[in-house]
């Protein structure tokens, strides 16, 4: 069945504002011809009269207003999807698909979220908590956007993956454990420890921070939640490495926070898909890297 055509309809509206077919041609800057045809095709997809001739004067039939009230609907709806198409094209509205570790999206996303909203207010950003490889993962399928990932990674085709900080790992220790000023790999190994698990870059860097020593210490408990895993400290059940992130103070007079000797560092990287960016997508990337 042959579907009507927005052209065809909003040539019947400008006629039924018109009143006439010659001065709907001129504003829509068609031949008087053609003005016609547009009608006869609707009046022929329809089967009945669209419009009453009268003393030079043109009425819609009452199919006709049927018709028009319609169309003036559906008019209104597709100028509105192709306002809301060039506002997302233009950078001003969209929606964006950011996955990150929970550490990153506690301390380090806030700021740049906070850029948005006054840079962009029309800008919506979606955080997902994902571990590196999913996030690579999900880029790949085209679920995610931007991911912030702990490098080093293998990006693949069609991904770019921009180095973007580096942070110091320290140890956050139960304040009555009276922890030297540095700690070193020998004088943790010993103590109950709360680690990340081994599906994560900071678990491999930290056992090889342990293995450069010639020690293969086990976790007591294993987490990826950086903000639970820092309650546990606060607890008295063990110490733990995280990254140093954007944290500007120490809270919680239970923990204690101590360089690491020797000194280890996480580097995170922004990956998203190569080649040209949606603008939304790249405000974002903009607010992100003015946090490097």
């Amino acid at each position: 069945m042959r579907e009507i055509s927005l052209d065809r309809l909003r040539t019947l509206v400008v006629i039924a504002d018109h009143g006439s077919f010659a001065d709907a041609a001129r504003q829509l800057n068609l031949a008087p011809p053609t003005i016609s045809l547009h009608v006869a095709e609707l009046e022929a997809r329809i089967g009945a009269p669209l419009l009453n001739r009268t003393r030079g004067h043109v009425r819609p039939t009452a199919i006709g207003e049927t018709l028009l009230a319609r169309a003036r609907r559906l008019l209104a709806d597709a100028d509105q999807a192709l306002d809301e198409v060039r506002r997302q094209v233009e950078g001003l509205t969209g929606r964006v698909r950011l996955g990150a570790s929970t550490g990153a999206i506690a301390h380090l996303l806030p700021q740049a979220l906070q850029a948005l909203r006054v840079e962009h207010p029309g800008i919506d950003v979606q955080v997902q908590v994902l571990t590196s490889q999913a996030s690579l993962s999900q880029l790949r399928d085209g679920s995610l956007d931007i991911g912030l990932v702990a490098l080093p990674q293998v990006a693949g085709k069609g991904l770019k993956l921009t180095p973007w900080r580096r942070d110091p790992i320290v140890a956050y220790l139960p304040a009555d454990w009276q922890p030297p000023a540095r700690v070193s790999p020998a004088w943790l190994a010993g103590r109950a420890l709360i680690l990340n698990d081994s599906s994560t870059q900071l678990s491999r860097v930290t056992s090889e921070w342990f293995a450069a020593a010639g020690l293969y210490p086990e976790a007591r408990i294993e987490l990826n939640y950086n903000d639970a895993i820092k309650s546990l400290v606060a607890a008295g059940y063990g110490a733990t490495l995280l990254p140093q992130e954007g944290e500007v103070q120490q809270h919680d007079p239970r923990i204690v926070r101590r360089p690491l000797r020797p000194g280890l560092w996480r580097q995170l990287g922004i990956a998203c898909r190569d080649g040209e960016v949606e603008r939304a997508i790249g405000h974002v990337l903009a607010a992100l890297a003015r946090l490097r």
